[in-house]
């Protein structure tokens, strides 16, 4: 890692406002008839918007992870597409980006960024406008997949779950309708949502109705033989994310672990006292959103110089972490589960065989 990663993440982020204000003038400089035209609701939006980049950029810098920000970069290029946006508008935000960190920050420190903004320029000119299915005939479940996602997306809860109690009643095995089911489909739903098919209140709905239709599979996840480990799993303060170690923590059930789930925004301090309660061996978090790396990672530090914190091993999971596979090392977790059945089996490991 350059010795400027760590300063030049905290410029961005002590002046974010600042620049985005500097970048979104720039913007309506280079493109007025596109920014104009949507008044001043428009311009709080797109000051938004640039802090959101700008935070992306920050976080990959911190990390020395250049990825997480062209992996962004090809998310919001969708994301415009389904807005109706002229095609050039990322590249022109990334430019005016550039010229901004030029004039407001340290020449080693603009040169640096300007490194991070030409790998998310390369990568935007290859990504495709409209990102791939989620969701394939073709796939394992491929059929039940699909019949889920349309009964979410027509409102109707109760043919969703029956969907899914009925293939259960036919033998299908849990776990395969965790991964091909209901993950497949809330990558979906959060495509969609991304290209402007479907609204936020509809992307809550399907989330709502499926955590709602795990719940009544608990029956059939609480009958595993008790295998003497415990795992606490949790979200960073601010991710609202939580279906994902949900999911998790649910795998480690089957797998005959008792676990704790504490969702999101729980203290600190309480994850300690669980942690030290529950005698756990695995603490797990989750972060979805890349600018929450940064809150794991002082998580993990405070669990780290903890008493607790000397026999428990840490996890890392979601999405910044399949996108990174190394991220989990810069910030001192003891590995990382690209999903669940995967995490089950890095806990195995490092924890060692089962008495």
């Amino acid at each position: 890692m350059n010795n400027l990663n760590h300063p030049t993440s905290q410029a961005i982020r002590s002046q974010s406002d600042a620049l985005a204000q500097a970048i979104v003038e720039r913007q309506y400089g280079l493109q007025p008839g596109t920014w104009q035209a949507f008044g001043a609701s428009g311009h709080q939006k797109s000051l938004r918007d640039a802090g959101y980049h700008l935070a992306y950029l920050s976080e990959a810098i911190a990390n020395d992870a250049p990825v997480l920000f062209a992996d962004y970069i090809i998310w919001v290029k969708a994301l415009f597409v389904g807005l109706n946006f002229p095609s050039d508008v990322v590249a022109k935000t990334l430019d005016a980006t550039l010229i901004v960190v030029r004039e407001q920050l340290a020449p080693e420190m603009a040169a640096l960024i300007e490194e991070y903004l030409a790998v998310g320029l390369e990568r935007l000119r290859d990504a495709p406008a409209v990102p791939p299915l989620f969701v394939n005939g073709n796939l394992p479940l491929g059929g039940l997949a699909k019949d889920y996602l349309d009964a979410l997306l027509g409102g109707e809860r109760q043919i969703a779950s029956r969907l899914i109690l009925d293939a259960v009643a036919r033998g299908v095995v849990v776990k395969d309708i965790y991964l091909h089911v209901f993950q497949r489909v809330q990558y979906e739903i959060g495509r969609l949502w991304q290209i402007n098919r479907i609204s936020v209140a509809q992307e809550h709905f399907c989330t709502a109705a499926t955590q709602l239709i795990m719940s009544q599979l608990y029956p059939h996840i609480f009958r595993t033989e008790r295998a003497h480990r415990c795992m606490v799993a949790t979200c960073v303060g601010g991710e609202l994310h939580e279906i994902g170690v949900r999911m998790v923590a649910d795998f480690f059930e089957m797998a005959g672990w008792d676990t704790y789930y504490l969702g999101a925004n729980t203290p600190t301090g309480g994850i300690l006292r669980t942690l030290d309660e529950r005698r756990a061996q695995v603490l797990c978090i989750s972060a979805t959103i890349t600018f929450h790396v940064s809150d794991v990672a002082d998580l993990i530090a405070q669990v780290r110089a903890s008493d607790v914190g000397k026999r428990v091993k840490i996890l890392v999971g979601g999405y910044p972490f399949n996108i990174s596979e190394t991220l989990w090392q810069s910030i001192h977790a003891d590995g990382y589960g690209r999903d669940a059945q995967h995490a089950i089996a890095v806990a195995n490991e490092l924890i060692g065989a089962y008495d």
